[in-house]
């Protein structure tokens, strides 16, 4: 598991919003390293987590689902689309198409998913469960913000 230094050199902005995307980005960092070895970054995981649940569903239900612009969601799908841990084919009609896990995409995501409770633990034992309780109500509270 990844020890997190307990030092914050770091001092923050005036800004809200300028310290809100620090620290996403920082986690989000943090994630794609811990996940590194399994080829996959936080994105794409969430990703194919999300069609192992689905299985057959559209881009447009999934990128809802996921709550990501269909724009990104195209762009987190081309990388998995090559490296055949998803397949897209033809909708029911000529306006869809239809995504899937493959097995390569299943093992693929199995191994990241190891990863991640790795880094997740990392997480919990770094912040202390008060504070990760709170910040998650926090979170939640200004992704309301945009319905």
């Amino acid at each position: 598991m990844k020890r997190i230094k307990e030092v914050y050199p770091k001092h923050p902005s005036p800004c809200n919003c300028m310290n809100i995307r620090r620290a996403a980005h920082a986690v989000t960092q943090f994630y794609d390293d811990v996940l590194a070895p399994s080829g996959l970054t936080t994105a794409q995981l969430g990703l194919l987590r999300h069609l192992e649940v689905t299985e057959h569903i559209t881009m447009s239900e999934l990128a809802r689902i996921m709550r990501i612009d269909r724009t990104t969601l195209s762009r987190n799908m081309k990388p998995l689309t090559d490296a055949e841990l998803i397949n897209v084919k033809p909708g029911k009609d000529s306006r869809t198409r239809e995504i899937m896990l493959t097995q390569n995409g299943k093992a693929a995501m199995l191994s990241g998913w190891m990863l991640w409770k790795e880094a997740q633990k990392s997480i919990e034992e770094y912040m202390g469960e008060a504070d990760l309780v709170k910040l998650t109500q926090l979170l939640s509270k200004l992704e309301a913000l945009v319905p």
